[in-house]
């Protein structure tokens, strides 16, 4: 019987347990759901290194840093000898050498690469991360690693690149592919995943807020995308089922100097690993946009 490929435009679901757990805490009280919608919703999933990805993990070399923002260690992977280095963000539960096929195509173009593992991601310390976590590493690694000529970022790893811009790391260049935007509709779409009631979404926003003492919306992509002005190239799947399109369209609208390359039928991650999806990011890095 032939394998079956998994198809790239097929949003990933909730497993079952948890939905239904999630509606039996909503029956007992809304502070319980929120509570249990707010854990799941920092807790990423740990994945195993797939064997795709295992040549850029034997050939870094990894150092564990402290983060002191926010008191958490993480994985550094340095690969390639370049001293023009390129920082690369992963998404939600992704690691530091997902983005591997793009990794040795900057390589064999003179560049060298520095990526990490989150907080609570891949081989780095924790159980749960927010995105501010993502936005701190990065600031700090810049500190010990840059500088950096470009940074690239995958979906929230997108949005973090975004806000550490906007917080003052300094790059010539942006790239940014299958970010998220506006976080209330990330929490919206996340609470609909999990079958419960929108005002669930509302109750999770005021949570955290109160939580981190921060506005959420102050970290949606959008708002950091007007503040840059450096060359930013959005890149997003038509077909994405994880981060609907309109958010790369809504998110490159509001950039002063940005560009738009929109694929088709590659979804979230499939992207990572395209050839024109690569080429598009040479020549842009190259300066040819």
């Amino acid at each position: 019987m032939p394998k079956k490929i998994p198809n790239p435009t097929q949003s990933l679901e909730i497993p079952q347990f948890i939905r239904v757990t999630s509606k039996l805490c909503a029956l007992i009280s809304s502070k319980l759901v929120t509570a249990y919608a707010a854990k799941l919703f920092t807790t990423p999933i740990k994945h195993k290194i797939p064997k795709r990805e295992m040549h850029m993990d034997s050939g870094s070399i990894q150092n564990r840093i402290h983060i002191p923002s926010i008191n958490k260690n993480i994985m550094v992977y340095e690969y390639g000898k370049s001293d023009k280095r390129i920082l690369v963000v992963h998404g939600w539960s992704g690691r530091g050498t997902q983005l591997f096929k793009i990794a040795d195509e900057l390589l064999e173009n003179g560049f060298s690469v520095i990526s990490f593992d989150a907080p609570a991601h891949g081989k780095s310390e924790g159980k749960t991360a927010i995105m501010s976590d993502f936005i701190l590493c990065i600031l700090e690694i810049e500190k010990q690693y840059g500088p950096f000529e470009i940074a690239i970022g995958h979906s929230l790893g997108g949005m973090s690149v975004l806000n550490a811009v906007k917080k003052g790391l300094n790059v010539k260049k942006a790239v940014i592919i299958g970010s998220g935007d506006v976080v209330e509709d990330i929490l919206d779409e996340f609470v609909f995943k999990l079958g419960l009631k929108p005002e669930i979404s509302i109750r999770l926003r005021d949570y955290f807020e109160n939580k981190y003492q921060v506005k959420m919306d102050d970290f949606s992509a959008y708002k950091a995308a007007k503040e840059l002005e450096i060359p930013t190239l959005v890149i997003h799947d038509k077909n994405d089922p994880e981060v609907p399109v309109k958010a790369g369209i809504h998110i490159h609208k509001h950039l002063k100097n940005g560009s738009l390359f929109l694929t088709e039928g590659l979804g979230h991650r499939k992207i990572l690993g395209n050839h024109s999806v690569i080429k598009k990011i040479i020549k842009f890095i190259q300066g040819n946009n």
